[in-house]
C-alpha cells in the first residue's frame, strides 16, 4: 500500500500503543468468538434441562395416579 508521497505504507503500525491494542482487538474478538460457543452450549443445556424435567413430571403424575389407585395416599394429600 501506497501513501502520501508514494512511501510504502505497512499494515502493521511502528507505534507500540498502536500494535498492542491492535493484539488487545484480536484477543477480545476471540473471546466474543468463545462467548457465543458458550451461550450455543448452554442454550442446549438448557433445553436438555426443560426436557428432564418435563420426563420427571411425566413421572410424578404416573406416581400419583398408581398411589391413588392402589390407595396409598395419606388423608392430607
Amino acid at each position: 500500500m501506497t501513501g502520501e508521497g508514494g512511501a510504502i505504507v505497512s499494515d502493521t503500525p511502528d507505534n507500540p500503543v498502536l500494535a498492542m491494542l491492535r493484539r488487545m482487538d484480536i484477543k477480545l474478538d476471540r473471546g466474543l468468538e468463545e462467548i457465543d460457543g458458550v451461550k450455543v452450549r448452554l442454550t442446549a443445556v438448557e433445553e436438555n434441562l426443560a426436557g428432564v424435567h418435563r420426563r420427571i413430571d411425566r413421572l410424578d403424575e404416573r406416581v400419583q395416579r398408581i398411589e391413588r389407585r392402589f390407595e396409598l395416599t395419606d388423608a392430607t394429600h
